[in-house]
């Protein structure tokens, strides 16, 4: 495994000489890995990229040569450069599994080290956790929208890189695709790899009908035909019959399926679907890919197509969206007393919720529904019987619950620099998820206009933030105060 620990913005080891010039180098500091919106518009994000922080932090150790880089910038003192040589990660790290339904503003990772360490390690949490992230997302979306018709990860060709595309598919397997055509992905992660042929056999082939008995002689285990490559309905589907009457019917070889990769692919799967039953070949799936995405792929349902499973690349493994996750100082400990910290900022949405903080989410007891989740002081006792969510943008907008079970969403992953954390295997992972995402209601899974779910404050963090915001904005002298063009 190639070492990775250099993974870090420039900036974090310059901060860090400033630390260690000021003897701060073992100051315990807080930081919070959140985001501040869903992507794709959506209600939720599945988090990933777990595994891939672990063994970041697990190799966390500069080389020679990464330290004869570092002096050659010319801006480190040899002290400096003489600590980061024998740095190691010696704090605590607590996360929520792969897999997790999360939300906005509620801390996924939460990080308690020296801060020099802590600062160091900030740009590799946030890429693995924003890209996993992501593609997890993206996958259950799809899936979801796929109402129990497998749908397979074709996008290997399309992601950004060949490492992106490996996690990619991994990923789209833990967010509930069912495979993968990625050979090496499916290789390394140990998950279910398929495919058949493309347009390019056939166009070489004297006819679609021999290129269709050559594939089946060759895999007789896996007849599942490309038939869009002249015309689906005149050519395509009747040469994909006439192989299987032909050679597969007297060889007792199943007819599995075909797949349509262009065209109207309601009409066509709908066409396709009476002339492979008037042939005898009810149980022969059709497949649909091309572009799909999960409104196109809820428009084909809802049109009635006659489809068994799907195949999707781009919109996977090249999605355009972002989970935009970042990592913001929440507090520090002075003579073992943690003291909280908060950024400031215009924009409401962007104020953080500061302190160390522990993340419960409700359930109903009769239903299994999540009711909400609730950020609270690291010490609150949380109650059991009854409990107020109060609206951290309305502080008015209360809701009482009971007959509820609470969960703590954190789990310890590093404590003192040791892993304590057991990777779940990635079908366990995959089965986790699933689980997860039966507890969340349909309304805030919906692709479009999705209720939001609530993330509420404690009241006693909702106090400790509004103290924050007015010792540390102070007040605006109204008499200097510059005059804006539309304002008084």
């Amino acid at each position: 495994m190639k070492n990775m620990t250099m993974l870090i913005d420039y900036y974090e080891f310059t901060m860090g000489q400033t630390y260690f010039d000021k003897g701060e180098a073992n100051k315990k500091a807080y930081f919070d890995v959140f985001f501040r919106k869903n992507p794709f518009k959506g209600g939720y994000t599945i988090s990933g990229g777990l595994d891939k922080i672990i063994d970041y932090i697990k190799n966390f150790k500069f080389t020679d040569e990464d330290i004869e880089y570092l002096r050659q910038k010319g801006n480190f003192s040899e002290e400096y450069l003489k600590y980061l040589k024998n740095i190691r990660f010696t704090g605590d790290i607590y996360a929520v599994p792969d897999g997790t339904v999360v939300f906005p503003n509620e801390p996924v990772i939460t990080v308690r080290a020296n801060i020099i360490e802590a600062q160091l390690i900030e740009t590799a949490l946030l890429l693995y956790f924003n890209s996993a992230s992501l593609y997890t997302t993206a996958s259950k979306r799809i899936t979801q929208a796929a109402q129990n018709r497998p749908v397979m990860e074709f996008g290997a060709r399309r992601g950004r890189g060949d490492e992106a595309t490996i996690e990619a598919s991994k990923y789209a397997y833990i967010g509930g695709c069912v495979g993968t055509s990625n050979t090496l992905s499916a290789l390394i992660n140990n998950i279910p790899v398929m495919g058949t042929m493309a347009h390019s056999m056939i166009c070489d082939s004297s006819s679609e009908y021999q290129a269709f008995l050559d594939y089946a002689k060759s895999n007789p285990n896996n007849c599942v035909f490309l038939v869009d490559t002249y015309n689906t309905l005149k050519s395509g589907i009747p040469n994909a019959i006439k192989v299987a009457n032909d050679y597969l019917k007297p060889n007792n070889i199943e007819f599995k399926g075909i797949r349509i990769d262009s065209g109207d692919l309601a009409y066509l799967s709908k066409e396709a679907r009476k002339m492979l039953d008037q042939a005898g070949y009810t149980n022969t799936q059709i497949c649909l890919s091309n572009g799909l995405d999960e409104y196109t792929i809820k428009s084909l349902i809802d049109q009635g197509s006659c489809v068994d499973s799907f195949g999707v690349g781009d919109n996977i493994a090249a999605t355009n969206d972002r989970v935009g996750g970042v990592y913001k100082l929440v507090g520090v400990e002075e003579e073992g007393i943690i003291k909280p910290r908060i950024k400031l900022s215009d924009t409401k949405e962007k104020t953080i919720n500061p302190h160390y903080k522990k993340v419960y989410r409700f359930y109903d007891k009769e239903t299994g529904y999540a009711l909400g989740d609730v950020l609270a002081v690291y010490d609150e006792i949380i109650p059991s019987e009854k409990y107020v969510l109060i609206d951290p943008n309305d502080e008015f907008k209360t809701v009482t619950i009971s007959n509820y079970n609470i969960r703590q969403l954190q789990v310890p992953i590093f404590i003192n620099g040791n892993l304590v954390y057991q990777v779940p295997t990635i079908d366990e992972r995959r089965r986790y998820c699933e689980e997860e995402f039966k507890t969340i209601y349909p309304e805030i899974k919906r692709s479009l206009n999705p209720h939001e779910y609530y993330v509420d404050l404690s009241s006693k963090l909702l106090e400790l933030k509004k103290e924050l915001i007015l010792n540390n904005r102070g007040t605006v002298n109204n008499k200097t105060r510059k005059r804006v063009k539309g304002h008084a």
